[in-house]
């Protein structure tokens, strides 16, 4: 992870700053469990947090790693998380490498990523524009659509600037 750039962006207008946002996550979350018969754990309940206060998409060992001085191990991070995909309060990012990234999702406006293939920096966007001409066309061929994700792999600013520096053509 690079710790100086936030990548996360797009947050509900709603909320009450983070802490209103996570005290939410957790009810939801804490409610899912007890639907499918289970609990929130203190473990469970780190791994939310880690991704709550995440700066950046993160991948399954970037949580592991933070978390396993708490006794908290791969299984449990890779079930938690598989838990907040289903439960919809989490999603998947693919890396440049293909490898799964997450962020917490649940009542954020919608948004799309450009994932730079040479630095991994993903930045968050929106498109009106994009949308709206997804709803005409999806309507014009009476298609329902459920949901969708646009990923744009490219190189941001700053590599493009690197590679021009060293020489490389784009």
């Amino acid at each position: 992870m690079i710790p100086s750039i936030k990548e996360l962006v797009f947050f509900p207008s709603w909320t009450a700053g983070r802490e209103g946002y996570a005290a939410r996550i957790h009810e939801v979350f804490q409610k899912y469990l007890a639907d499918q018969g289970l609990r929130l754990t203190e473990q469970r309940r780190h791994i939310v947090d880690f991704l709550l206060h995440a700066e950046q998409h993160v991948m399954m060992s970037d949580i592991y790693q933070a978390l396993r001085s708490k006794g908290i191990g791969k299984v449990t991070v890779f079930r938690t998380l598989k838990m907040l995909e289903e439960c919809r309060l989490a999603e998947r990012v693919t890396s440049p490498g293909g490898r799964a990234k997450f962020e917490i999702k649940f009542e954020r406006p919608h948004h799309d990523h450009l994932i730079c293939m040479e630095c991994g920096r993903i930045r968050e966007v929106q498109w009106p524009d994009v949308e709206k001409i997804q709803e005409k066309t999806c309507k014009g061929l009476g298609f329902t659509p459920l949901w969708h994700r646009h990923e744009v792999f490219g190189r941001c600013e700053a590599c493009q600037s690197k590679r021009t520096e060293k020489g490389f053509q784009q």
